[in-house]
């Protein structure tokens, strides 16, 4: 129970250090570089995930393909 007040003292804290500093003209360009980085991570994030999703599905196709032969050739 500690930890979880720590936590949440941590949280609390750090949205309001997030709020002073977002009210100065440097505070603001701090976060447009955070944020714009986290919608690069994001968007990198996803195209990944859809290669390897795309990546999957054809080996999903490809083991389907197999077990169909071997089921017609019985």
């Amino acid at each position: 129970m500690r930890r979880l007040q720590w936590l949440l003292s941590g949280v609390v804290l750090g949205f309001v250090a997030a709020h002073f500093v977002n009210r100065t003209p440097e505070g603001r360009r701090f976060f447009d570089r955070v944020n714009r980085g986290l919608d690069e991570f994001g968007r990198a994030f996803a195209t990944g995930y859809r290669e390897e999703e795309a990546v999957s599905n054809e080996t999903i196709d490809d083991v389907e393909a197999a077990l169909r032969d071997l089921t017609d050739k019985r």
